[in-house]
Formats: structure tokens, C-alpha cells, sequence
């Protein structure tokens, strides 16, 4: 019979009790379709005490991450500790200098060590695996690395932090104000108590460099993402947008301009009827633009124990059938190197303007846009009763570097009661 693959799990959180029950419940029929048996060899964890709900009974125990790597019993370690730094990445980088295969869900990690973990793997002949890393249970880093693998990409973009799409969606189905759903989330569970990861768009960020980097060939750059989260989005943004067939997304992008990877996250206009648009609660939703197939789109849930047990042991079983390829889909040394861009592609952008009531304001506005070379698509003015009017624009496709020079004009009129709001409307 051929060998079993011998798991050293670290980090018995949610995640990592997930796994325990898939491995357990689940054995007979992952041994089948990975050709072998697969068990857990030992367990690492901060405490032994507290109850996980599955048996850990049968496993060896260690108290340091580091030392389980270390361990000759263990064929593969599965990192589920967290951390871009610490106990992760020394328990990372001990698995493959051991000549160990390692499979993590740990986004931060990757996202600012991935290049050198992955350089570091293959030097040592063995596998990196990270689909539990971005979108929880949708298995998008195969499809990017392996089914869509004869496509040139041209773009990606999605939805990848549940937390985020969560409250954006219930703070247009109530009518609450951020604050309000915010601490809803927080107390459901979808958002932690320091939130600012999540809806400040770190978490979505580095999964989309990690995204980039298999989709375009580059090595993964986390600082060339720019970054804007969700904390300055209003109500009246939100009724705006669905007034004009819209809705706001924490959307993640990325696509091939002239000179590098332009990667962005940042709260952006969909249209209402799109695939993106129609996402709702904590779902995520990645959208893949191939130069031959076209666009493929992948939907489900993004965290949880189940959805993230899931994809680590889907990685566990590609290990155990003798999958070995790249962790970014091309040798770590192949990668290009980060070229940084700005916000190249034009787009149109919605604009909520607070004018002073009176004539001639809107003229202003205009010229202040024309000046700068930014054409208006459409206005839009409602009724108000005092003497500040909200004025919403939507303009046709303009770069950012124009629109800045506009919104600076504009901010800079003694009509502009209050800093312009501008959002960017992504085709989606």
C-alpha cells in the first residue's frame, strides 16, 4: 500500500479544527481520490487545553510551531497560525528548509514573503499551496494557475472581503449608517473588534496581489496596491448610486497596463444588473477576463471553518497525488519584478458635490471640470430645503490625474460648501 502523507498541523484556531473534522469525517473518501492515505502526525497549538470540538487525541503535541516543522514524522506542514511575521513565518521557512511541502491559508504572509517562500520551494523540490489564502472555499488560485493557464489575463477583479460587502449591502438594505452596521457585523461575528483590516481594505489588498501575481507573471507586490477602504462611504452615496443603477463594492482590480500591473482596491460604482452588483452579505466573487476563453466568474463564500478547511485540504490531496508546479504558476525566478503604475485606465467617475444654493453655481462647476479637460456625462441636483444642494455628476471616461485637477478647482470654490466626494464606476 502507498505510504501515507503525514500532516503537521500548526494552529488549532477555526480553521484548523476545520481541517481536523474534514481529515477525520472525510478519510476513507480523500485517501481514494488522493491515491493515499493522508493523516495528521502531530498538532501544534498555544494551548492543549481548551476544547476545540474534534479530537486531538490521537495526535502528537508540540508547544512550539517551529519544532512541529521540524518534526521527521511530518511529510507536510499546514500553516494556520496567521501573521505576516512570527511563529508563521518561522514555522514556513523551518517546513521547507526541512524539505517539507507546505500549505497555508495565511495571506499576509504570502503577501509579503511570497516571493521568497516561493524561491525557497523550489530550490528544495517541494510544493507552496495557498488556495485557502484568497476567497475561502471558491477555488480561484487553480482555476488562475492551472485551468486558465493558456490565457493571456487581462483582468481581474472581485469582491474579497466579506466583512465589507456585508456592511455595505445592509447599510442599503436598513438605511443605518456605517457606524451602526459596523458594530452589527462586529457583533455577528463577520468583523473582528479592530475592524480596521478588513474595512480599511488591507485584507482585500493582499489578496489581490497575490491574485496579480499568478494572473500576470509578476512577483508578488503587495506595496504597489493602491489602497482605499470603506470608512468614507455615506448613506447618501450608497441611495445615490442605486438611484442612478449602481452599487458600491469594495472592489479589488487588477489588469496589464503599458508599463507594469496597475492592482487597486478601493470602493468603487457597479453597475446594479451585473454579477458583482447582485452580490450580497458576506459571499465573495472573483471575475477573471481571458484573452481566449472570456470571462469565467467564481462565486461562494469567502472564510469560515468549512469553507477554508475545504481549500487546505483541497492543496493536501494535489500534494499527496504528486503535484508539484510553481506556487505562482511560473519558477519564482521567472517572475517579472514589480512595475509600479499609477491609475493608467480611464473610466467614468460619480462626483457628490454639497454647492451653495444659488445662480451660476452649477457654471462654476462646469467650467472648473472643463478647464481640467473632464467632459460631464450627466447631473443631477435634488431637492433640498436648505441652502446647501447636493449636485451629483457623472462624467465620462476620464484618467485620475485630470479629475484631481477638477475636484481641486472645485474644493477650491466659494460655492463648494464641502469636500467633493469622488468614486470611480469599474464595468463589471
Amino acid at each position: 500500500m502507498t505510504a501515507p502523507l503525514r500532516i503537521g498541523l500548526a494552529g488549532i484556531g477555526t480553521v484548523g479544527a476545520g481541517v481536523v473534522a474534514m481529515l477525520q469525517r472525510h478519510r476513507a473518501l480523500i485517501a481514494a481520490r488522493a491515491g493515499r492515505p493522508i493523516e495528521i502526525a502531530a498538532v501544534s497549538a498555544r494551548s492543549r487545553h481548551r476544547d476545540r470540538g474534534v479530537d486531538l487525541g490521537p495526535y502528537a503535541w508540540e508547544d512550539d510551531p517551529v519544532a512541529l516543522a521540524r518534526r521527521g514524522d511530518v511529510d507536510l506542514v499546514v500553516e494556520v497560525i496567521g501573521g505576516e511575521n512570527g511563529p508563521a513565518k518561522a514555522t514556513a521557512e523551518t517546513a521547507i528548509a526541512g524539505g517539507k511541502h507546505l500549505v497555508t491559508a495565511n495571506k499576509a504572509l504570502l503577501a509579503r514573503h511570497g516571493q521568497a517562500l516561493a524561491e525557497a520551494a523550489e530550490a528544495r523540490g517541494v510544493a507552496l499551496r495557498f488556495e485557502a489564502a484568497v476567497a475561502g472555499g471558491i477555488p480561484v488560485v487553480k482555476a488562475l494557475a492551472e485551468g486558465l493557464a493558456g490565457n493571456a489575463a487581462t483582468r481581474v477583479m472581485g469582491v474579497l472581503n466579506g466583512t465589507c460587502n456585508y456592511i455595505l449591502t445592509q447599510m442599503e438594505a436598513t438605511g443605518a449608517p456605517y457606524a451602526t452596521v459596523l458594530a452589527e457585523a462586529q457583533r455577528l461575528g463577520y468583523a473582528e473588534a479592530d475592524p480596521s483590516f478588513d474595512v480599511g481594505g488591507i485584507d482585500a489588498a493582499q489578496k489581490l496581489a497575490l491574485l496579480a501575481a499568478i494572473a500576470f507573471g509578476a512577483r508578488v507586490d503587495f506595496g504597489g496596491v493602491a489602497i482605499e477602504g470603506i470608512e468614507r462611504v455615506s448613506l447618501a452615496d450608497i441611495r445615490a448610486a442605486a438611484d442612478m443603477g449602481y452599487r458600491i463594492k469594495l472592489l479589488c482590480l487588477a489588469r496589464r497596463a503599458a508599463h507594469g500591473v496597475e492592482a487597486r482596491t478601493q470602493p468603487c460604482l457597479v453597475p446594479s444588473a451585473s454579477p458583482l452588483g447582485a452580490l450580497d452579505g458576506v459571499t465573495n466573487m472573483v471575475v477573471i477576463d481571458g484573452d481566449f476563453v472570456g470571462q469565467t466568474i467564481y462565486t461562494g463564500p469567502g472564510a469560515g471553518a468549512g469553507p477554508t478547511a475545504s481549500a487546505i485540504v483541497g492543496d493536501v490531496i494535489d500534494v499527496a497525488r504528486g503535484l508539484r508546479m510553481p506556487a505562482f504558476g511560473r519558477p519564482a525566478a521567472e517572475l517579472d519584478p514589480p512595475e509600479r503604475v499609477g491609475d493608467e485606465a480611464e473610466a467614468p467617475y460619480y462626483l457628490r458635490l454639497a454647492l451653495t444654493d444659488a445662480p451660476g453655481v452649477l457654471a462654476k462647476v462646469a467650467a472648473a471640470l472643463g478647464d481640467a479637460g473632464v467632459s460631464i456625462n450627466r447631473m443631477r441636483q435634488y431637492e433640498h430645503a436648505a441652502e446647501e444642494a447636493p449636485v451629483l455628476i457623472v462624467t465620462h471616461r476620464t484618467g485620475r490625474a485630470p479629475l484631481d485637477r477638477a475636484l481641486a478647482a472645485i474644493a477650491g470654490l466659494d460655492v463648494c460648501r464641502a469636500a467633493p466626494v469622488a468614486l470611480r464606476i469599474e464595468d463589471a
